[in-house]
C-alpha cells in the first residue's frame, strides 16, 4: 500500500509493503535547513553526533562506552536502554495534527505496526495531542484511535503539549537510569520544536 501526503509545502510518501515501512521525504522545507539529515544519513551522523565534542549535535562519548547497555527495573519488568534509546514519544499539535491526511496516515501506521505485532516498549512515555477536537473524532470513528491506543497514543491533550515540555517527568526509574549512567536518550516527535533539552531535560 502506498499512502502519500502532499500540500503545498512539502511530499510525504509511506510505502507499506510486507513486514517493512520505506519512508521517502523530498524537498521537506525546514527554518534551519542546516539541521536537516536526510534519512540515510541517520546512522551515520548519530554516530557522529557522539564522537563529536560537546556541544550542538556533540555528546562526546568516548569509543568504548557507546556500546554500552543500562539494565534497570521498570515496575518489576527487566528494562535496558542505550545510547540513542528512545524514551519519549509524542504525536503533537504543531503543525499539522489538524490536518485529516497527516492524522489518518498515523492512524495506519499504528494499524500496520499492530497488524505485525509491534509494540511500543512499555518505558517509553507516549503521547498523542492532536490540534483540533474534530482530529479526535474522524480518529475515534474511522477506527483508527483504538490503533493508536494500542501502541500507547492515548489523546493526552489538544493543543501545545510535549514540544514546549509540558509532557512532565519521564518515569522515575528510567530518568535515574539515564542520568546515573550518563545515557544521551532520544526523543521522537511529530513537531517543529526541536530545540535540545525543551521538550525533556532528559532527552534531546
Amino acid at each position: 500500500m502506498v499512502f502519500s501526503l502532499l500540500d503545498n509545502n512539502y511530499i510525504f510518501v509511506l510505502v507499506l509493503m510486507g513486514t517493512w515501512i520505506i519512508l521517502s521525504l523530498f524537498d521537506l522545507p525546514s527554518c534551519r535547513p542546516r539541521d536537516r539529515v536526510p534519512l540515510k544519513e541517520m546512522k551515520s551522523d548519530w554516530h557522529a553526533c557522539l564522537d563529536n565534542e560537546v556541544g550542538f549535535k556533540g555528546y562526546a562519548v568516548p569509543k568504548e562506552q557507546q556500546g554500552k547497555v543500562v539494565k534497570f527495573d521498570f515496575h518489576g519488568r527487566p528494562a535496558e536502554i542505550k545510547h540513542g534509546s528512545v524514551v519519549l514519544a509524542a504525536i503533537c499539535s504543531s503543525t499539522n495534527t489538524s490536518n485529516p491526511s497527516v492524522m489518518i496516515g498515523a492512524g495506519l501506521v499504528a494499524k500496520k505496526a499492530c497488524e505485525l505485532g509491534l509494540e511500543v516498549k512499555p518505558w517509553v512515555k507516549t503521547s498523542l495531542t492532536p490540534g483540533s477536537v474534530v482530529a479526535t473524532e474522524y480518529l475515534k470513528h474511522s477506527g483508527l484511535q483504538d490503533y493508536l491506543n494500542q501502541q500507547g497514543f492515548h489523546v493526552a491533550a489538544h493543543g501545545c503539549a510535549t514540544c514546549v515540555g509540558n509532557s512532565g517527568d519521564l518515569d522515575g526509574s528510567i530518568s535515574v537510569a539515564i542520568t546515573e549512567n550518563d545515557i544521551v536518550a532520544a526523543t521522537v516527535l511529530s513537531a517543529n520544536r526541536n530545540f535540545e533539552g525543551r521538550v525533556n531535560p532528559h532527552s534531546g
